[in-house]
């Protein structure tokens, strides 16, 4: 594997540095990087010109100017990397780290949400072939596949932000409204859970009146004026994650697993009042340090709890931690959102619409966290509706695939359990094809996506790309494009490693 990941970098260096060549000496005859200070009216126009020229080498030819910007790159070897400089005299590394950050920040959150969410639901689908839920999921993916992303945006604009910025002045939800989106989740979930006509009746039952209990009692106590979760409710969602984890992990028979995951929700809870007078002292590192701490608890919970399979109990009780603490940490955050909410700077409409930030905000971590949230919202959710489409698309048939195999029918025959097959057997092998989509699509993400970012001024990758397009910054697109170009090698590597931990059949050897 070492060998063939070796051999496999080398290749890729060379074909990059063939390819950066080549996009080097089309993009300086593409354009004239002059142009600006050529039709400046300025007293000092020759000068500025002469600096510029000097800068960016302008005297020599395209073909051998190459070589000076490979030079600053191989400089690195020795402690002096560079990229050279862009158009307005800064360094463009300094302006690729801005950047960068905001896009990593942007497409990581988009892309992990789609990537769960829509192999969730392309499994689900693939499972429930031709049901009301497979049929419906179907429609959705496809329609929001065919959006196009700039409407899509402006839509998320007007009824996802100024909508909700709207309805928080006065957050009471009509009884026409609780009794519409009651229904509609009574259908959904009996689309979701099937059965015979009896138990698709008593899930559509439970769903329409838990779903217009909640919605009544968030209209009735005025609840987005002043949100949060509470121990009680953070304490049952984390029992229904210990079960549904449990069920999925090892199946609900396996008790040493199940009492692990209710040991750790115990423990979160015992720990939810402690926690609060942790929290105002909060900063990112003791956040990860807490998110660690939490999985750790979990592992050796499990493992104490033993069994005949102490990691499955450990696997099982550290997920259940993981997610335990992130619903605690979701909870804090709302008991800020009041605070942020009506700040000078949000002055109560807090979804934001264009930008990274909010100009002027001052406030503890949980504040800039709710911050950076509220400007990622909407972006994410534009990028994240239209891979969620492809990558549920790709699951599913990937999924019937398998599902027809002669293992599978053969691992049925033997008498294993029905989650047994599907997620030891079936969902493991059709990830398969789905990692190489993931892989690529996310190592082409890393170079920004232009439209999104455009439309929400969102000064990332894309938007620097973009704009050194323009105005033929030659330095500024080589760095974009190598970024994008190592971003690829590295996650058609990582594929590679993939591949193999899916699948033990699979070896690459030297």
């Amino acid at each position: 594997m070492v060998a063939f990941l070796t051999r496999r970098f080398f290749a890729s260096l060379v074909v990059l540095a063939v390819a950066s060549y080549i996009v080097y000496v089309l993009t300086c005859f593409s354009g004239n990087p002059l142009q600006d200070l050529l039709q400046s009216h300025a007293k000092n126009k020759e000068l500025l010109i002469e600096q510029r020229v000097e800068l960016l080498h302008l005297d020599v030819s395209p073909f051998l100017r190459y070589f000076i910007w490979l030079g600053g790159i191989l400089q690195g070897f020795v402690g002096h990397f560079t990229l050279g400089y862009a158009i307005n005299g800064q360094p463009v590394t300094d302006e690729l780290g801005s950047a960068m950050w905001a896009t990593l920040q942007l497409v990581t959150t988009a892309a992990v949400i789609a990537i769960i969410f829509g192999v969730l639901i392309g499994i689900t689908t693939a499972l429930r072939q031709y049901t009301a839920y497979d049929y419906g999921a179907t429609f959705l993916s496809f329609l929001f596949f065919s959006l196009p992303i700039f409407w899509l945006a402006v839509m998320l604009k007007q009824y996802v932000a100024i909508g909700f910025n709207n309805f928080l002045a006065n957050p009471v939800i009509g009884p026409v409204v609780i009794v519409v989106l009651s229904l509609v989740s009574g259908i959904v979930w009996l689309g979701i859970i099937g059965g015979n006509a009896k138990q698709r009746l008593i899930v559509f039952g439970i769903a329409t009146v838990a779903t217009g209990a909640v919605l009544a009692f968030i209209s009735a106590t005025r609840w987005f004026d002043d949100p949060g979760l509470g121990i009680v409710v953070v304490t049952l969602l984390s029992v229904g994650f210990a079960f549904l984890v449990t069920a999925v992990s090892t199946g609900l028979e396996n008790r040493k697993s199940l009492y692990s995951s209710l040991t750790v929700v115990a423990i979160g809870a015992a720990l939810y009042y402690p926690l609060q007078y942790l929290f105002p002292y909060m900063s990112l590192w003791l956040f990860i340090l807490l998110g660690i701490v939490a999985v750790g608890v979990g592992i050796l919970v499990g493992w104490l709890y033993g069994g005949h399979d102490r990691w499955a109990s450990a696997r099982t009780a550290a997920i259940t931690a993981f997610l335990m603490a992130a619903v605690t940490a979701l909870d804090r955050y709302m008991q800020a959102w009041n605070v942020y909410a009506n700040s000078s700077s949000a002055n109560g409409r807090p979804i934001a619409t264009i930008g990274s930030v909010t100009p002027g905000l001052s406030g503890d971590f949980w504040i800039t966290g709710i911050d950076q949230f509220t400007h990622l919202l909407l972006p994410t959710l534009a990028l994240m509706l239209a891979s969620l489409a492809a990558y549920s698309r790709y699951a599913r048939a990937s999924m019937l695939d398998v599902m027809n195999q002669d293992y599978i029918r053969t691992a049925r025959s033997k008498g294993l359990t029905e989650r047994t097959v599907v997620v030891r057997h079936a969902f493991r092998n059709a990830l398969i094809p789905i990692v190489t989509i993931i892989t690529l699509d996310f190592g082409a993400l890393i170079g920004g996506a232009v439209v999104t970012e455009t439309v929400f001024n969102w000064q990332g990758m894309g938007a620097l790309f973009q704009g050194a397009i323009n105005i033929t910054d030659v330095n500024v697109v080589m760095g974009v494009f190598l970024v994008v170009g190592i971003a690829t090698i590295v996650f058609n590597a990582l594929a590679d490693v993939v591949y193999s931990s899916l699948d033990p059949r699979i070896r690459v050897s030297a």
